[in-house]
């Protein structure tokens, strides 16, 4: 899959792999990284990959949502909310080398009906750019709380 023009491209320098830094060009984000001790890492102070496409999915999710959303008339209300979690481990696909990552994202909109917010969040899912990057290549389950 590929996208026809670039409307927007973030930029990030990164050193050390998972026990180093990384920032992006503009400034905005600078950040200590830190191997979990379950990863067998020192469990330092500093976020992880696993962290960081944690919250960059579900920013962008929620986003995806709220876009969806407008398209049938519907506001998503202030308080809607999504906990993501990012499991790292051995890839399980036949004949595949590796690790790889799952996801979960946990949907709560306040105010809708299960129906409705499971139909919302579908259809997001359809348009999300990271569903769309990750789709037949990580697990991802889809919860309304």
């Amino acid at each position: 899959m590929s996208i026809k023009a670039a409307v927007y491209t973030a930029h990030a320098h990164t050193t050390g792999g998972r026990t180093g830094t990384s920032a992006t060009d503009d400034g905005r984000l600078s950040v200590t990284l830190d191997t979990p001790k379950e990863m067998g890492g020192n469990g330092g102070a500093g976020t992880n990959p696993e962290q960081l496409f944690a919250a960059g999915y579900s920013a962008c999710f929620l986003g995806a949502l709220k876009a969806v959303a407008r398209g049938e008339k519907v506001k998503i209300p202030d308080d809607a909310s999504i906990d993501a979690s990012v499991s790292f481990g051995e890839n399980a696909n036949e004949g595949a080398k590796g690790f790889n990552i799952a996801v979960e994202l946990k949907v709560n909109l306040p105010g809708f009906e299960k129906a409705q917010a499971e139909d919302l969040v579908h259809k997001a899912h359809e348009v999300c750019p990271y569903s769309n990057a990750t789709r037949g290549n990580v697990d991802v389950k889809l919860t309304v709380a």
